[in-house]
């Protein structure tokens, strides 16, 4: 018959044993010593100067002192000195200076969290993942960072997102309150987007960039071209506004025909310019004059001018040009004007475009 338990090595109180408390006492210790296992620390290889009673420790690879020969043993400081607990296969260890659970596997201490996961269904970080977002995080930042070249690495980090084919969907959706507001990425083609929405149904693309060519594309850039399809009669002296009810091309509808006015959609800043072509009335000494002209009042600083001589009819052209900072719902407009004799401003060559530059 054995005269110790099989697992924890407690010794039994044999059959006519002379002192039995001091066998029972000594099962106690050691299960005291074992249930509930937390150890100190596990990288001394010496015994500390001063242990308090209960102290435990798992005892490092080349152990000295009173733990010579104990090598990842747990060494238990109990009624005055430190007590051997060989550990056996599936013995778990809390080190408390590490926060770190261990477990023994009949040769060394390893960490109970692997290092390896590999075909996970679902992983849920803070919250709980399900089949449509079967990696799920709630927290409040990540990081992600290269390896370096000192600890085996390149030094470099890619983040590397695939989709199967060109005609599928591949990018990052942007929300608040969980309403999709941006949209980022290649979506229905290998271009390149950022669209963005106010009620995450409807989308408008900010940018688009060609991946065949690298090409750049605003498609909501505010840009027009405006021109009169008639003669614009002006009198002597007065300013007036050149009548341009016609757009080449008027994109976000900037530009109010109705108004033959430009009309800034968001606030930045603006490039305009224009062409005025002269037609005479009954005399080519007019003198010519084009400016363009913010909220119908004050002229644009930089976009004057002038030319004065005899003109040739349909042939003598003034062309303006400069860039001004615009409020959202700030308007601009072509003015025209003439001295020493009236005129025209010809009808299709009498044009006013701009766009958003900033």
């Amino acid at each position: 018959m054995s005269d110790a338990t099989t697992h924890l090595l407690l010794p039994y109180i044999m059959a006519a044993q002379a002192q039995k408390h001091v066998t029972h006492n000594e099962a106690l210790r050691i299960l005291d010593g074992l249930v509930q296992l937390s150890v100190l620390d596990r990288d001394l290889t010496a015994p500390p100067a001063s242990p308090t009673d209960g102290d435990r420790y798992i005892v490092a690879s080349g152990a000295t002192g009173d733990w010579a020969g104990w090598d990842l043993n747990v060494a238990l400081w109990t009624d005055g000195a430190w007590l051997r607990l060989p550990p056996r296969s599936g013995w778990r260890a809390w080190v408390e200076d590490e926060g770190l659970l261990l477990v023994y596997d009949g040769t060394s201490w390893i960490g109970t969290t692997p290092d390896v996961l590999q075909n996970l269904a679902l992983l849920g970080i803070g919250t709980t993942a399900d089949a449509s977002n079967p990696f799920s995080a709630k927290l409040n930042a990540a990081l992600w960072t290269a390896k370096t070249v000192a600890e085996g690495g390149t030094g470099d980090l890619f983040y590397t997102m695939n989709k199967e084919a060109a005609g599928d969907d591949l990018g990052l959706t942007l929300q608040t309150s969980f309403v999709t507001k941006a949209l980022v990425g290649l979506f229905g083609s290998d271009r390149f987007r950022l669209a963005v929405s106010a009620d995450g149904s409807t989308f408008f693309d900010g940018l688009s960039v060609d991946n065949a060519t690298g090409i750049v594309d605003q498609p909501r850039l505010p840009r027009f071209k405006a021109y009169t399809n008639y003669d614009n009669y002006v009198g002597v002296g007065t300013w007036t506004k050149i009548g341009l009810n016609n757009t080449d091309y008027n994109d976000q509808g900037a530009f109010d025909a109705a108004n033959n006015h430009f009309v800034a959609p968001v606030d930045g800043t603006y490039l305009f310019g224009a062409t005025l072509m002269y037609k005479v009335n009954a005399s080519t000494t007019a003198r010519m004059r084009g400016r363009l002209v913010l909220n119908g009042a004050t002229e644009i600083r930089g976009s004057l001018g002038e030319i004065s001589a005899t003109h040739v009819s349909l042939a003598t052209a003034i062309w303006l040009q400069t860039m001004v900072p615009l409020t959202a719902g700030d308007t601009v407009e072509l003015q025209g004007y003439f001295r020493v004799a009236d005129g025209y401003f010809a009808a299709d060559h009498t044009s006013f475009w701009g766009c958003k530059i900033g």
